[in-house]
Order: C-alpha cells, then sequence, then structure tokens
C-alpha cells in the first residue's frame, strides 16, 4: 500500500494488542509511534506554518468569548452516569458515586493565546475526582496549574512517563499505564489504548518521553465511553470497535488546519466521522473546541463542521451537541 499521502502508517494486517504486547512503541529512552507518520522537519514545518497565511482569517472575528457556568445540581441528584464538558479537552464523568476527571484544564493555556471559555465559577465547586485521568504530556492537557490545585492524596491515571511532572507537584498517588493496559475498581475498569499522537514537554529534551493515548471506560452503569484523547486518523478504529461495545465516543476535534501540517496529530471533520463509523459507536461528541485557538480554524468551526459531515452520512441523531458547561445523562 502506497504510504506517500497518508498520514498515518497502515497496520498492514498487524492488530493494535499485538503492537502493545511486542513493545513496538518503545525505544530507547523515548517512545515510537508504529502507527504515526515519520515526523521530520517539523520545525521547518512550524516555520512555514506560522508565516503563512490563512484563508480562515476573514472569520476570526466571529470568534467570541463565551463564559462556562455549570449547573451543579442536576449533575450531584444524578445517580447513574453523566458527563459534563467543562472546557477545552476538559470533561467530568460521574460514575454513579465516583467522579472521573479527564485532562482537567481550569485555566488560561498561556498570556499570549485567548481563553474564549473561562469558568464564571470558582473551581472548588467541581466535584472531587476519585481519578484524574490524563491522555498525554502536551501542555492543554497535563496543566500542572490545575493539578496543583488538586488534593495532593488524588489518584491519577497517566501513560508512562512524565515523573518530574509528578514529582514537582508532589502527587505520589498514581498508576501508570502502557497500551492495553486495565486499571479495575470493582466493576469499573479502565484501559489504555493507542492514538496517532506524540508528546513533548520539553524542545531541549526533545518528544516522545512519555507516552500517550486514550482511554476505554467500562463504567459501573454498564455503559462504555471512549475518549480518544488527540489522535490523527489511523486504520486501528475498527479493531477498538470490533473490542467493545462502545455507547459514547469523545472525540478531541480541533486544531486539525492546515491538514499539511495538522492532519498527522489530530482528525477533521471527515476523519472524525470515519472513525465515528469504524467504532460502530452509538453516540458521539467533540470536545478540544472553543477555548483555545491553536489551528487555523476560528474555535467555534468544529462542532458546525463536524454535524455538516454527520448529515451527510445520515448520523445527525447520533451526535450529541453539547457546550462547554453542559451535561449529557446516559441513561
Amino acid at each position: 500500500m502506497e504510504t506517500d499521502h497518508l498520514h498515518y502508517t497502515p497496520l498492514n494486517g498487524r492488530s493494535l494488542r499485538e503492537i502493545a504486547l511486542n513493545k513496538v512503541h518503545h525505544g530507547n529512552g523515548i517512545f515510537i509511534s508504529p502507527i504515526g507518520p515519520l515526523r521530520k522537519r517539523r520545525f521547518l514545518q512550524l516555520l512555514k506554518w506560522k508565516l503563512s497565511s490563512s484563508r480562515y482569517n476573514l472569520y476570526l472575528k466571529d470568534q467570541v468569548v463565551h463564559p462556562v457556568a455549570v449547573n451543579w445540581q442536576p449533575i450531584q441528584a444524578h445517580h447513574g452516569l453523566s458527563i459534563t464538558f467543562l472546557k477545552h479537552a476538559g470533561i467530568l464523568i460521574k460514575d454513579v458515586g465516583t467522579y472521573l476527571l479527564v485532562d482537567p484544564m481550569f485555566s488560561g493555556l498561556s498570556w499570549f493565546i485567548e481563553d474564549f471559555s473561562p469558568f464564571a465559577f470558582n473551581t472548588n465547586q467541581i466535584p472531587a475526582p476519585g481519578h484524574v485521568l490524563i491522555t498525554h504530556g502536551h501542555y492543554d492537557h497535563l496543566d500542572k496549574s490545575t493539578l496543583a490545585a488538586l488534593d495532593k492524596t488524588t489518584h491519577l491515571i497517566t501513560p508512562l512517563g512524565h515523573h518530574r511532572v509528578f514529582q514537582d507537584l508532589n502527587m505520589k498517588n498514581r498508576t501508570q499505564m502502557d497500551w492495553y493496559d486495565v486499571y479495575r475498581e470493582n466493576d469499573r475498569s479502565i484501559t489504555f489504548l493507542p492514538s496517532n499522537h506524540w508528546t513533548m514537554r520539553n524542545p531541549i529534551r526533545g518528544p516522545n518521553r512519555s507516552l500517550w493515548g486514550g482511554y476505554i471506560i467500562e463504567t459501573s452503569t454498564g455503559h462504555t465511553i471512549y475518549v480518544t484523547g488527540d489522535s490523527g486518523y489511523f486504520d486501528g478504529f475498527s479493531e477498538i470497535g470490533q473490542d467493545y461495545d462502545i455507547d459514547l465516543v469523545v472525540i478531541c476535534l480541533g486544531a486539525y488546519e492546515p491538514r499539511w501540517f495538522m492532519a498527522s496529530s489530530h482528525m477533521n471533520p471527515p476523519e472524525a466521522v470515519r472513525a465515528f463509523k469504524e467504532l460502530d459507536a452509538k453516540k458521539m461528541m467533540v470536545v478540544h473546541w472553543g477555548t483555545f485557538r491553536l489551528g487555523d480554524e476560528p474555535v467555534h468551526f468544529p462542532p458546525n463542521d463536524v454535524k455538516r459531515e454527520l448529515k451527510k452520512e445520515g448520523l445527525s441523531h447520533r451526535f450529541i451537541d453539547i457546550r462547554h458547561g453542559e451535561t449529557f445523562f446516559l441513561d
């Protein structure tokens, strides 16, 4: 199969489980993506992108700041399964009496990146999480200031690596996960899955010193949620869909333009819908939009773009059209 124009490495008969079992993604002091592209000349490509003009500039004036408010009462009163979209990729899952916080981001990213969905409430109102799940180490997913606001004894579920980050935070209650590792608690299980991505926190140390991925959460209610984490499209979604009966997939959709630069890291709306179909998930929602403009597209474009793609496929009724601060109750 020709791979020159693909932004991933085809499995070609391999399985994701086989890759994980054989530790193909483990290198000498770094992790290697067996499903991603070779990442060459990224600094020069980044420079080219930043110096080029964008066809989206005309629409940037339409970006609006929407402060985030949450109605906590129905969430706390509900005894089943719910998912609240906080901001960026951050979500709060309530599974009966336990809260799972995924990729929390309570504040801004940096002084030069505008925050279009600032919290309009005190973060002390967020229920104390039983577990915090981190998908990877990029600064918009692993935010030290947010984690520092949590109790030091909070249980963290993270990819392998990131030792310095959590040592600095003095957060020692941590379960580190390799691909297909499973964390079990009573009748809930959390499995760490591969994604087509990468990670870096220190350009001097270089990329992929820690692992990256997504999570399958088989909840106490019997429902299964798949949080993809950041991922470019790859041909392993069908295998994941065959392995798990997915009730809801939460796809990171944002920072997908320009395609020549972003396709190897983030799905665009057509690819997100393709992944949704291959996963055979019952419902789909998208996060990673509306907070920080990290790609060329304006922050409000992703949900509108994906709804158009879903309509083409006759799948509009399976989309959870959820905004920041809103909650979806799965039962």
